[in-house]
């Protein structure tokens, strides 16, 4: 536990500007999505953007080119939770259909072994089907996260506990701190959806097309 913690601090002094609001912003955004609150996504667009930078400077060129499609993925959602349904309401939370499960497993698994395969017979990438792994499935949880679907919350739950035990293994104590936190908002924002699901029964059919 001692060598936990001079780990952690030596992170955190070692840590810059950017490293600080990152870490802030992609919390503040984590909660606000739990809240259901539309904010979630400017601000994950910022978090974004300073972890493109962070990224950019430990030259780690795909995880910051990542951050390009989750700032797509952050304005489309913004737009979803904003845009009006045929009901004239707004993106209430629903289910998903089991048709979409199977489109974006299919798509997550063949993300998972293409990148995987070119990661490692390319780069000197560590753990690359881990690691690929966990990207696609943090791109899965962001879509259903922008469609207000209630399992974006325990695809997040998973991969953030895959993510803990990736960025430990890496040296990166203050992420991995950061992920164990995620977890714990995760577990929040599935109840919390889940409670506003059950509020509004006639509001949050799982439709098929969704």
């Amino acid at each position: 536990m001692a060598s936990f913690w001079l780990e952690f601090w030596t992170a955190l002094r070692a840590s810059s500007v950017y490293d600080v609001w990152g870490f802030i912003t992609g919390l503040l955004c984590v909660w606000l999505a739990a809240r259901e609150s539309v904010w979630n996504f400017p601000v994950a667009i910022v978090a974004c953007v300073i972890a493109g930078i962070v990224y950019f400077q430990a030259k780690l060129y795909s995880d910051m080119g990542l951050q390009v499609v989750f700032v797509a993925l952050a304005f489309y959602g913004w737009w979803m939770w904003l845009r009006k349904g045929p009901a004239q309401g707004q993106l209430h939370v629903s289910t998903t259909s089991w048709r979409w499960w199977v489109v974006l497993a299919a798509l997550a698994v063949g993300f998972t072994l293409i990148a995987g395969y070119l990661f490692e017979t390319y780069t000197d990438a560590a753990a690359p089907y881990w690691d690929n792994g966990a990207t696609a499935v943090s791109l899965v949880a962001q879509f259903l996260l922008t469609r207000k679907k209630l399992e974006n919350w325990l695809l997040w739950i998973a991969v953030d506990i895959l993510y803990v035990v990736l960025y430990w293994h890496r040296g990166l104590a203050l992420f991995s701190v950061e992920y164990v936190i995620f977890i714990g908002l995760a577990v929040y924002g599935y109840w919390e959806w889940r409670r506003l699901r059950r509020a509004a029964p006639a509001l949050s059919t799982p439709l098929s097309a969704a």
